[in-house]
Order: C-alpha cells, then structure tokens, then sequence
C-alpha cells in the first residue's frame, strides 16, 4: 500500500466561518491526506462581514511547534501556507520550509492578503513585497490577480483579461522563484470566472473556467487552494489540479446560491466533499 501523504498547513483558524484552516482540514483529509495543523492565530469567526470577532494571535506559538515536530522527526510531503497575520509570520513561515523541506517535500503558498484591487485592512504594500520573499522560496504559488500585481509592483485592472496580459502576470511570478503559478479570479470574457496555471518545467499554459455565478462568497480562495493540493498531492497534474479545484468550487458557490444561505456564513463545500475525493481518486 501507498504511504499516505502528509501536509503541514500553516493558517488562522476561525470557530464560525468556512475559512482557512476550518478549510483545509477537511478538504486535505477528505482526499486521504493527513494534515497536521500549526494555527497562526484563532477567531471567533472570519473577518468578513463580522464584527465583535475575538481575535488570538498565535506568533509566540509558532516557533516552538516547529522546534517540537522537528525534535520528534516529523516529515512531510507539502507545507502549505495561507494567511498569514504579520511580516514576522512570513519570516517564521520561510524557516519552517528551510527547516522541513526535505527532497520530496513541496513548498505551497497562498499569498492571502488582497482581492478586488485592493490589500486587506491589516496590510500596506510593504507586506506585498514581503509576500512576494515567501513566494519565491515555494513550488506553487495560489495567488489572485490582485495578490499577483500587487507582488509584482503594478498598478491593478478590472477585467475582463486577455490571455496575453494573464501569461504575462504567470510568467513573471515563476520568473521570481517558484516552478508552478496558479493564477486565480480571472475573467477572460463576460460570464465565465476561473484560474490560469503555468508549469515553468514543462512551459504548459492551461484555463480552467466555469459559469461565474453573483455575489461575493467568502473563503472560496482557501476552498480553491485546498482542493488543488490535494488533487496534486495524489498525483494529479497541475492542470487537471487547477480544473479539479475550479470544479469544486463553481458547485459550492452554486448549492449556496440555490439555497439561499447568508454568504458571510461561507460555501457549502462539506456537501462535495465525496465527489471531489472521487474526482481526484478517479472514482
């Protein structure tokens, strides 16, 4: 039998809310992989559209989880980072790869710190540039269009894009350090929304698109990022990742939709979570 993959995610974790690590948990162990978790911090529910959340920051506790999974010889097969609270998280997070990124051991960072044109309330463009040292230290990077200009130091755009312009923003990101670029959110014409990734190794450029659906549903990035590790963990290609993982989302977004729920609740993922191990499995 196959040794079963094991990832180490390094995100906050919100009580109430479809975000991060309440994410990434299930989605990785739905698909077979273990998952051990370092919280970066802890909320009563995610930021969006909340307010009154209580908020821990966990940075004091970082350093010495990594200190205690390495004295009991812990490996893993990927590192998988998401949002990250502070430029010092970013500094932690880049020693725990140079700590544990054996050969085999892949680097996956979601630079989450920005969408719609503009960075989160916590962050400046200073943390861009910090962002974009993480990023260039990983295998895959799952950055959005906004997270991409901004770690590139150019002015946004509303879309919709051409091909030209998103290979353009793909070919500098892996020009910057990592060996695979998946570019997320991008519109190339009216009423289709989805990912671009870039495979530096082989040079192979490939869309996966689905029917945009409106609103604004929180924690679909984390969903994305989540899904596309574990497809490629097992063994999947990076593009067949990236329309696995595009898949999965357009039919979360779609059941809560259909169902009405108040999107700051988030998507209904945990409803796919059988086809999406089949899809990956080939089930």
């Amino acid at each position: 039998m196959q040794k079963q993959k094991r990832v180490a995610a390094i995100q906050d974790i919100s009580g109430f809310g479809k975000c991060s690590l309440t994410v990434a948990l299930p989605i990785l162990s739905a698909a077979g992989i273990e998952t051990a978790i370092m919280p970066t911090a802890v909320l009563s529910t995610h930021t969006g559209g909340f307010s009154g959340y209580t908020y821990r920051d966990l940075t004091d506790d970082m350093r010495p989880f990594a200190a205690h999974w390495k004295s009991v010889g812990i490996k893993f097969d990927a590192i998988y980072s998401g949002f990250l609270g502070s430029r010092r998280q970013i500094e932690i997070v880049k020693e725990f790869i140079s700590d544990f990124r054996t050969d085999g051991c892949i680097a996956v960072v979601d630079p989450a710190m920005a969408d719609n044109g503009k960075m989160y309330a916590l962050f400046d463009m200073k943390f861009a540039t910090e962002m974009a040292s993480l990023c260039a230290v990983a295998d895959i990077i799952v950055p959005n269009i906004t997270e991409a200009v901004f770690m590139l130091g150019r002015e946004y755009s509303e879309g919709p894009f051409t091909k030209k312009y998103i290979e353009s923003l793909l070919f500098d990101l892996a020009e910057a350090g990592p060996s695979k670029v998946v570019l997320t959110g991008i519109g190339l014409d009216e009423g289709r929304m989805g990912a671009a990734s870039y495979d530096k190794e082989t040079g192979e450029v490939f869309y996966a698109m689905s029917k945009t659906i409106p609103g604004m549903y929180h924690g679909t990035g984390d969903i994305y990022a989540s899904a596309l590790i574990a497809a490629y963990l097992k063994g999947r290609n990076l593009a067949d990742s990236a329309r696995i993982a595009v898949d999965f989302v357009y039919e979360s977004i779609k059941r809560t939709s259909e169902a009405g729920t108040d999107v700051r609740f988030g998507i209904d993922f945990e409803t796919g979570l059988l086809k999406l191990a089949g899809d990956i499995n080939n089930v």
